[in-house]
């Protein structure tokens, strides 16, 4: 029996939603074991200090440029810092405002905060660090998009196109997740997704573990 979710994508469920989680729990937990627990502590630093300010400036966005391993060598890079902080401020907190909103649903959320952050260079193609910073600004609710989260998606047979909108889109689809998932994931956040599928699209061809 076919389902459609609020993502407008086809699921066949439980089996398909079973297939995924069945690669999403060994993968996060490779993930945790893997990597240093002291790698996300400059995200939570930015996630401490977003709390406290409500919005994120020049110096949270150079931070997360590391964390991604993005290239600062880059155009976007120049006129970013060439802005007035307080006008950097000034979009970034509409921004958050706009992702810790729980009044629209999540995908809805997430596609206004990422609207907003588009006024910002560097915002304007790619989702990676724009999800960052609205991953910064509300931990629990938003989820970090990346080409290996794509790579993942792509090998469990997930459609996420690169149409306008798709920050927004995979927001509503790892909310359909978090809505079919089991007792083994039931403290999951959506941000506990988006690692096990950026570990698991690091080797997207790769089986899970037992």
């Amino acid at each position: 029996m076919e389902n459609t979710t609020s993502a407008g994508t086809e699921w066949e469920f439980p089996s398909l939603c079973d297939r995924v989680w069945d690669v999403l729990i060994p993968a996060h937990a490779d993930y945790l074991s893997s990597v240093s627990p002291h790698y996300d502590e400059v995200f939570q630093e930015v996630v401490q200090r977003a709390q406290r300010t409500g919005s994120l400036g020049k110096m949270d966005i150079a931070t997360l440029v590391v964390w991604k391993r993005l290239s600062a060598q880059t155009p976007w890079v120049s006129a970013l810092m060439s802005l007035p902080h307080t006008y950097i401020r000034s979009v970034t907190e509409r921004a958050v405002t706009a992702v810790r909103d729980t009044a629209p649903p999540r995908g809805e959320a997430a596609r206004t905060g990422r609207a907003i952050m588009w006024e910002l260079p560097g915002f304007r193609t790619g989702d990676a660090l724009a999800s960052a910073i609205l991953t910064a600004a509300a931990p629990t609710r938003m989820a970090v998009y990346d080409r290996r989260v794509q790579h993942a998606l792509d090998s469990l047979g997930i459609p996420l196109t690169r149409v306008p909108g798709r920050y927004g889109r995979y927001m509503l689809l790892l909310d359909d997740l978090l809505q079919h998932r089991g007792t083994r994931t039931a403290d999951w956040t959506a941000r506990d997704i988006d690692i096990a599928l950026y570990w698991r699209g690091r080797n997207p061809d790769q089986p899970p573990k037992a």
